[in-house]
């Protein structure tokens, strides 16, 4: 008797945002080992096609946006669909962090801030559900942080940030539902990528020491949050949506 793999990600098609570094790309090249088809999203064309050289398979594209411009995210995605396959997942893990005390916040930071990890994410979630855009249940996973529910100083508004992200989650997720699209969070800790180094080189290695110590099981890789938002996609979590997923080393416990 053959056995069905529920997490397979075979023969699925799979848009990944920040897609050119740390955890998007680590997503985007364990997924396409899983059997996925990669639609790669980032501002750099030259680290896309870094990331796409350690892609497995085969069929895999690139796409250069910017979430920042004035680009036209609905039409833009149902021309990327057009020209290939419908979706069956979408991961965001395109995001800014960009630590700044508070009494040296300025308006412009904090819009910055927020267009980029929140605004995207409304715009990209808005233009997955179109018609002829994502196949029949469809996931969509957007990677948040534990600062959503637990502070840092000179973070005020990455947490307001990602806090917003994981409440858009559960509010799409329901309304979603009934378009058999499933919605849902990846909360990592701290992960050892490019945005560890430029916190630490801002904050400090005494404090980055500190926050070592609040991770129990120490700093993550992004291989572990690719394993939870693999599971988020697959057949697998069929009956979950609207839910963080933390991952996080034991940091909010």
């Amino acid at each position: 008797m053959s056995l069905i793999n529920p997490f397979s990600m075979q023969g699925k098609h799979v848009l990944v945002t920040g897609a050119s570094s740390g955890i998007g790309r680590e997503v985007a090249i364990w997924l396409s080992q899983q059997g996925a088809r990669i639609t790669l999203v980032a501002r750099d064309a030259a680290r896309l096609d870094a990331t796409l050289s350690q892609l497995a398979g085969i069929d895999h594209g690139i796409e250069v946006v910017d979430f920042l411009a004035d680009t036209d995210i609905s039409q833009w995605l149902k021309a990327v669909a057009k020209k290939t396959v419908p979706f069956d997942g979408m991961v965001h893990a395109a995001g800014v962090q960009m630590p700044m005390p508070i009494r040296a916040t300025s308006m412009a930071h904090w819009e910055k801030i927020m267009a980029t990890n929140v605004t995207s994410g409304f715009s990209l979630i808005k233009a997955f559900r179109q018609k002829g855009v994502c196949a029949a249940d469809s996931s969509i996973v957007l990677i948040s942080s534990v600062m959503a529910q637990a502070g840092e100083p000179a973070l005020l508004c990455y947490c307001a940030s990602k806090g917003a992200v994981e409440g858009m989650v559960r509010a799409a997720a329901v309304e979603l539902a009934r378009e058999g699209i499933r919605v849902n969070a990846v909360t990592p800790g701290v992960v050892q990528t490019e945005l560890v180094d430029t916190l630490q080189s801002l904050v400090g290695a005494e404090s980055m020491q500190a926050i070592a110590q609040r991770h129990p099981l120490g700093f993550g890789k992004p291989l572990d949050v690719a394993y939870a938002v693999n599971y988020l996609l697959s057949p697998a979590a069929r009956w979950v949506t609207g839910t963080t997923l933390v991952v996080d080393g034991g940091y909010l416990a």
